[in-house]
């Protein structure tokens, strides 16, 4: 049997638009009003537990609308601004239960809406425990991103699920100062799990931008200037190299304003490498800070056991300017020794920080991170295996006039191998004394630390048959080291953010939202392999996907390993552009999102992205079959650039 499957899919700007101008129609065409008011669940398709109620009334009135809890305490409330047609959206609803939301205009006139909503989705991880007080938590959620097969998600006071996303978003959420909400897209664009690049959404699942990453793929973090621009990880995807570069994008265009590549200022050769580092991802940037008072950029750099600073501003010819490093000195050569601190104070309770995350500047100027402490050691001889180890929250003070550092905070070493993430992971600063910390990535073997990488493992298929694998994220608040909430969920989430569901003023946002930027050409490849033109489909064992969508599109299927593959792109004119279909099995040292693992090494995603293609194209499988045998496949696919 010949089968290959075929599926145009609109952006999802295009398909959010759509469904948003259906139910602003039904709205028009009925006689929907406070008292049978027209509801729409997942109004904007990825969302399951948020909906929006549309109703007009004779006279303008502001509207507040309360989900009501299972509990007083577990009300969500927020206040719309007045107007005669109102288009509510309704956050905070439970999972697999029938939500009351109340309804109450200024005069007091009011209603109550039922909204039954479906069982949460295979793959959403639910709390295990969440130890705080609605006092303490307020109107706020723990939302918690994805590290692998599971979805992001929102908890309340009582660790109940109260906001969770269908697709899996990437890397880290993160409001910004509009009230929109930053994420990665879920658009995968290179293995293991660089994507096009953000959304600017809102918790309804609305999408308003996508900026996408024009140099290659984003991944880890973004943060958002006082001017409303974006500082956002990224590589250059053809240099051979990846996670050490960042880019300032124009918040209005996507245009790269700026660019800092590390490579200018650090050497990249393994002895001053962490554990975990390689030639092709030697610096591993998890995390990035600006901060306006020293006008500096501070970034994590996981596989050099480093925190870097640089200069916001770069030299006449383009390069970076390196300030300090923050991280054990030993194995980096002479000629750098002189970026690096050097501790004081009680030596007895300093310790370096390996392998590190989320690098925050406190406003007195201190750094504060997560120390996952992964190998403890730049020296291989005094590596120390994972359930002897610990990870932890750390505050360190820093003299960069005398070249001083010194740890002044910390927890969770005291929590041993039980807190210890070799990955992933953030911590939070909210005010002197009160910071989040959140170990994420928690792994255990048949019930015991993992000395490996539990993800990983799991992913294994002999390990996964010898072994149980089990997982955990711990998110922990204190205000002066007393633990005012800690939550488990059976999973390893990337990053955890305390927020509100609804920011002050909000209200509905309508219209289509815009992609920003632009995805990189393709690379064809020059190589032409002599084959034979079968005029057959592509086999059924192949399984064969092809799934196009508006700025680029996918070839998916099963290809013997290291053999020369292609996609052949057969142009109107006669011109035929080549692609490689990589087909190396992959190793990856760290795995901060794991979500596209495929289960089947032989299974290979080839993505041609449509930036300078013009017009149809057929599209053919070149296929090794043989030691020097190679046919050329049909798909009966032509796709339009």
């Amino acid at each position: 049997m010949e089968t290959i499957t075929y599926e145009k899919i609109p952006h999802i700007i295009e398909r959010q638009y759509a469904a948003e101008q259906a139910f602003l129609a039904e709205l028009e065409a009925g006689n929907y009003t406070l008292a049978n008011p027209l509801v729409k669940l997942n109004p904007y398709e990825f969302c399951p537990l948020t909906a929006v109620i549309l109703f007009d009334i004779p006279a303008a009135s502001e509207v507040t609308i309360t989900v009501l809890g299972k509990e007083p305490a577990g009300n969500i409330t927020h206040r719309f601004p007045a107007a005669k047609r109102h288009i509510l959206p309704i956050y905070g609803l439970y999972a697999d239960y029938e939500n009351t939301v109340e309804i109450v205009l200024a005069n007091g006139e009011k209603n109550t809406v039922k909204i039954q909503t479906e069982p949460v989705l295979p793959g959403v991880p639910l709390a295990t425990k969440m130890e705080t007080t609605s006092e303490y938590l307020g109107d706020n959620l723990i939302f918690l991103t994805a590290a692998m097969r599971s979805m992001p998600v929102g908890f309340d006071y009582k660790g109940d699920l109260r906001w969770y996303a269908s697709v899996n978003f990437a890397f880290d959420l993160k409001r910004m100062p509009n009230g929109h909400l930053l994420i990665g897209t879920e658009r995968l664009v290179k293995m293991p799990y660089f994507t096009t690049g953000i959304y600017e959404m809102a918790f309804s699942g609305k999408v308003f931008k996508e900026y996408q990453s024009p140099i290659g793929g984003y991944h880890h973090d973004q943060f958002v200037m006082e001017d409303g621009n974006i500082l956002m990880l990224t590589f250059d995807m053809y240099s051979g190299t990846v996670e050490d570069v960042c880019v300032l994008l124009d918040k209005n265009t996507g245009e790269v304003l700026r660019k800092w590549d590390y490579k200018d200022v650090l050497p990249q050769y393994p002895t001053a490498g962490s554990g975990s580092q390689d030639a092709h991802d030697w610096f591993h940037n998890n995390a990035v800070w600006y901060d306006k008072k020293t006008n500096s950029l501070t970034l994590s750099g996981r596989h050099q056991d480093a925190v870097i600073n640089l200069d916001y501003e770069l030299d006449e010819n383009g390069k970076c300017k390196l300030n300090w490093i923050l991280g054990d000195p030993e194995m980096w050569p002479e000629d750098m020794q002189k970026y690096f601190f050097k501790p004081v104070g009680d030596l007895s309770k300093f310790d370096w920080q390996y392998e590190q995350h989320a690098c925050v500047v406190l406003p007195d100027g201190d750094i504060m991170l997560f120390d996952n402490g992964h190998f403890r050691s730049k020296n291989p001889e005094k590596r120390i295996p994972n359930h002897d180890n610990f990870s932890r929250g750390v505050r360190y003070r820093i003299n960069t006039e005398k070249m001083e550092i010194e740890q002044i905070w910390q927890y969770g070493k005291e929590r041993g191998a039980d807190f210890f993430s070799p990955y992933i992971c953030n911590v939070e600063y909210y005010n002197e004394g009160h910071y989040m910390v959140h170990s994420g990535g928690i792994g255990y073997e048949d019930g015991k630390p993992c000395d490996g990488f539990a993800v990983m493992d799991a992913m294994d298929p002999v390990k996964s048959k010898e072994h149980t694998y089990t997982f955990n994220s711990i998110t922990t608040e204190l205000v002066n080291d007393e633990l005012k909430l800690e939550l488990h969920v059976p999973a390893n989430c990337y990053r955890a953010e305390k927020l509100p569901l609804y920011y002050a003023g909000e209200t509905i946002e309508l219209g289509k939202g815009v992609v920003l930027g632009g995805l990189i050409e393709t690379k064809a490849t020059k190589m032409k392999v002599k084959a034979e033109e079968t005029g057959k489909l592509l086999p059924a064992e192949f399984k064969a996907k092809i799934v196009e969508e508006d700025d680029r599109f996918l070839v998916n299927g099963f290809f013997e390993e290291n053999t020369i593959d292609q996609v052949l792109l057969y142009a109107e004119n006669g011109d035929i552009v080549r692609y490689e279909i990589n087909t190396v099995p992959q190793h990856f040292q760290a795995m901060c999102v794991g979500t596209f693992q495929k289960a089947d090494s032989r299974e290979v995603d080839t993505f041609i992205n449509k930036t300078g293609l013009s017009g149809k194209y057929q599209v053919k499988v070149l296929v090794q079959d043989g030691e020097d045998s190679y046919k050329i496949y049909e798909t009966g696919v032509t796709v339009t650039c």
